[in-house]
């Protein structure tokens, strides 16, 4: 919409001062963009944002040509989550680790409402210029979940993640990549949204690897030049994103060049990414260990199992992280330390028994695609978490065992009859041999089909209590009541269509939110505020296909039978508001002709 095209639509009398000021006030695509992206966050949650296509032109004075904000300009950033609803999403997903989760939450949401906080309040922001990112270290052995937490907190904050290999860097880049790398893959994780980016998570895995240990053997060859290299963007620095030894970057400056006849310079400033660091740490107890004990004397100073050793990681101050072999400037700027526990087999059984079970759900998603149903029972769940405790690889261990368990399985049933299976405690100890018996039993299919039947009703029944116990409040907070119909429908198309719970929830809140949708429509376009009952919403929420579209569609159909009768409604004193039962979605014209006779009855 532009001044002319608003001025030609005019009368010859309207006022040219009036029609200036009306133009002036219009908002740019930013505020649009902004005022829009904060409503969907508000209605749907963080997962919902709006991503600017760049199809419209940007103000002239949004951005320099070095990539980054005019002095006076806001980014565009809004987060509003707080600690303890990142927690109970986190407790969907991951076994103990409480402590750890705890911290992570708290420290990655203060981070972030910090940023926002600070565009909002620009004047006291000035006041904190001296502080301290809360950037994390994250300690434990293998296979206790570090990577898979901040995944999960990336993927529920919708900020722009990358993971890297503390490894594959060196200090200048001769025998790796550049530090700074890790930069511009956020910008390209961020679809090449530089500002986006800049409110994004880097996490570095195998951190210790880079430190010059004692307990390391090998070339000490830039290990202190990446630990120095990772300083500056720890901190705050800006990170060219075109660079010459990143070909791609080159072709698009080229292709950028030909366009515009410019030579843009783009940077990234990596003032508000927030950087968590992981590693396993082995040798690290030890240092720890013989310090506390030169400041102890008696019995504690004997001790020396390596499970009483765990313990002290939590006793971990910077000096330890230094003896191990970080410089002190690197552990300055990583201020918040959080240790994860090691796993045991009742937390193995934990993972395969939550209805979230990635392992789990991946392996009965394999026999799927054969058309093989897959179910397990409880004990054989807890014969693979004891097998998997063996292997001593945390929870990657549970992956190995299911995969020696049920390869042979996955590999011969799809050329059978056979289309359910039931994975028992015999089948844990002895694949080959049960197998095999399964192959030459005649009537098979019939017994693993009543035994799979069974064991779908017990998983239904964990599915319908996970959701009300962690997702109830979920579904409260987003206007959606956890009604027993809608328990059913939510828990039965997590299990038959191998979908997170979670999932499943945010599709029943957007079809809730149109059904509320078509209430205002019914309501502004008959005169009179009409909503729908619980029952109602179920019986709409109850019919196939379970699609935005069809709900839409199911509800405009209810408004067109209903429509005159509604109108005649909105006309008649004392009545202000109609609400449709359940048997006003299964026979709208009959409902609503009956509620009209009933209103205008004459005494």
């Amino acid at each position: 919409m532009t001044y002319e095209s608003i001025k030609n639509d005019l009368p010859e009398t309207f006022d040219e001062d009036a029609m200036s000021q009306y133009a002036t006030s219009l908002p740019d695509q930013k505020a649009l963009e902004k005022e829009i992206g904060e409503y969907l966050t508000k209605k749907y949650g963080q997962k919902v944002k709006i991503i600017s296509s760049g199809l419209l032109p940007m103000a002239q004075s949004e951005e320099n040509e070095s990539g980054q904000l005019e002095a006076g300009e806001a980014a565009d950033f809004h987060f509003d989550t707080n600690p303890e609803e990142l927690i109970a999403y986190l407790d969907e997903y991951v076994v103990r680790q409480d402590e750890a989760k705890a911290i992570l939450a708290t420290k990655i949401c203060t981070h972030f409402n910090r940023i926002s906080y600070n565009l909002a309040k620009p004047r006291q922001a000035r006041r904190n210029l001296g502080q301290i990112k809360s950037n994390v270290l994250l300690m434990g052995p293998t296979g206790v979940g570090k990577t898979f937490l901040i995944k999960l907190i990336a993927s529920y904050l919708g900020v722009p993640f990358i993971k890297g290999d503390a490894t594959k860097f060196s200090e200048t880049g001769y025998v790796g990549g550049d530090v700074e790398d890790l930069v511009r893959d956020l910008v390209r994780q961020a679809d090449g949204d530089v500002e986006r980016a800049q409110y994004g998570i880097i996490y570095l895995d195998e951190i210790d690897k880079i430190a010059a240990s004692p307990f390391r053997i090998g070339a000490e060859v830039s290990r202190a030049g990446v630990q120095r290299a990772l300083l500056k963007p720890m901190e705050e620095t800006e990170v060219e994103i075109k660079v010459a030894h990143d070909p791609v970057s080159q072709i698009e400056a080229i292709e950028q060049y030909r366009a515009t006849g410019k030579r843009a310079r783009r940077v990234v400033n990596t003032k508000n990414i927030l950087f968590i660091m992981s590693g396993a740490f082995a040798g690290l107890e030890e240092i720890i260990k013989k310090r506390v004990q030169q400041q102890s004397m008696g019995f504690e100073s004997s001790v020396s199992s390596v499970r009483s050793n765990r313990r002290f990681l939590k006793q971990i101050k910077a000096e330890d992280l230094v003896e191990f072999g970080f410089e002190s400037e690197f552990v300055g700027r990583l201020p918040v330390v959080a240790v994860l526990e090691e796993l045991e087999e009742d937390d193995f059984y934990e993972i395969l028994a939550n209805p979230n079970s990635s392992i789990v759900v991946a392996k009965k998603h394999d026999f799927r695609v054969y058309g093989i149903n897959l179910q397990f029972e409880d004990a054989a769940l807890r014969e693979i978490a004891g097998l998997a405790k063996v292997e001593r690889t945390g929870a990657r261990g549970l992956v190995s065992v299911m995969e020696r368990v049920l390869l042979h399985y996955e590999k011969k049933l799809p050329s059978t009859s056979i289309r359910h299976l039931v994975v028992d405690v015999e089948m844990v100890r002895s694949p080959a041999v049960v197998l095999e018996r399964l192959l030459a039993k005649s009537g098979v299919q019939a017994e693993h089909r009543a035994r799979f039947e069974a064991l779908q009703i017990e998983e239904y029944e964990r599915l319908t209590g996970f959701i009300l116990k962690r997702l109830g409040n979920y579904l409260e907070d987003h206007q959606v009541l956890a009604t027993p119909a809608r328990l059913q429908l939510m828990a039965r198309e997590s299990q038959e269509q191998d979908v997170d719970p979670r999932e499943v929830c945010d599709t029943f809140i957007l079809l809730v939110q149109a059904i509320h949708d078509s209430e205002v429509e019914f309501s502004e376009k008959c005169g009179i505020r009409v909503t729908f009952s619980e029952e109602a919403v179920d019986r709409l929420l109850i019919r196939e296909p379970r699609t935005l579209e069809a709900v839409q569609s199911s509800c405009a159909l209810i408004l067109q039978a209903m429509e005159y009768g509604l109108r005649l409604m909105g006309q008649k004193k004392g009545v202000a508001q109609v609400v449709i039962p359940g048997e006003g979605i299964d026979m709208p014209e009959r409902y609503i002709n009956n509620l009209v006779r009933e209103t205008f009855k004459v005494d």
